[in-house]
């Protein structure tokens, strides 16, 4: 792990003001009010600064309002946030339905500072607001047939204009195994840079797994089911021969259509190494011990 100073991880006036962050959690991922924050992974050759405010909200991969990455902030404001809530159902002892201000309340979200790097080749370091996955499932006690967790998006064709396209299988979904979604590192994140997510961000709870692509963190989510076999994500059954279901950000593995060696960091100009399971492999490595990382991309 690498300290970031309090110069370094607060580039927003917002932040520099912030009130205490959430308790402190492990090694120094979240930390007190005034003390610096902790960018959990192998540090990357350059500094590993915080994006910037507006870069996270105003540069925004969301399909389901445009695949114009500048245009989504300006899409969002028809989009309702509030009321929301989330069920968690299927193969599980004790289904529930869990409105979002119960989930901020139940299970109180702290500080993590995360890589985001996507599959087109961008990436930003972003101080969400979350907590792990794992909270949720240890209250809805997973049966023994759950292997693994199909996240769905909401569907709403009217405030969400990206889903009239007749391309993509609507609603999004995604997959993660049983034992990935355990990992303390996927959270579910319900705010960044201390304040509450704003609707381009995946308003009003998303999923986070820092080690995977970015497409894999689905955004506001509806219903998360744990099943027995694996599911079929949105950008699966649209290309499979270039989106498989781990989608770990291996630089040793191209794209089809472009390398993952390196990659840019929003905000600067030059490009940067990209490390394995985006620095994570310490933490998640484990998880994919004896597989075919080309094969199980």
């Amino acid at each position: 792990m690498r300290a970031i100073t309090p110069l370094n991880i607060t580039p927003e006036p917002l932040y520099l003001n912030r009130r205490a962050f959430m308790r402190t959690f492990g090694a120094g991922l979240a930390v007190a009010a005034g003390a610096p924050a902790t960018l959990l992974g192998a540090p990357s050759e350059p500094t590993d600064l915080p994006t910037s405010f507006k870069d996270i909200t105003h540069y925004n991969n969301f399909y389901e309002f445009s695949s114009n990455k500048q245009a989504v902030a300006r899409m969002v404001s028809g989009f309702e946030t509030t009321p929301w809530q989330l069920e968690v159902t299927g193969r599980v002892a004790k289904p529930a339905l869990f409105d979002v201000e119960e989930l901020i309340t139940r299970f109180q979200p702290e500080e993590r500072v995360y890589r985001l790097r996507c599959v087109e080749g961008w990436s930003m370091v972003i101080p969400w607001h979350g907590f792990p996955l794992a909270r949720i499932l240890e209250a809805v006690q997973p049966t023994p047939e759950a292997r693994y967790l199909k996240f769905i998006t909401v569907h709403r064709p009217r405030q969400m204009p990206g889903q009239k396209n007749g391309w993509y299988h609507w609603p999004y979904v995604e997959g993660l195994r049983l034992d990935e979604a355990l990992n303390d590192l996927a959270i579910l994140a319900t705010g960044l840079y201390a304040k509450k997510l704003l609707a381009q961000n995946g308003a009003p709870v998303r999923l986070v797994v820092p080690w995977k692509y970015g497409f894999k963190s689905i955004k506001s989510i509806v219903r998360i089911e744990l099943v027995k076999s694996r599911p079929t994500s949105l950008w699966m059954r649209a290309a499979p021969h270039e989106y498989g279901f781990y989608a770990n950000v291996n630089p040793k593995v191209p794209h089809p259509r472009w390398s993952q060696a390196s990659e840019r960091r929003i905000g600067e100009f030059r490009r940067r190494r990209t490390l394995m399971y985006n620095g994570y492999e310490e933490q998640v490595a484990h998880l994919y011990a004896g597989m075919d990382l080309k094969a199980n991309y």
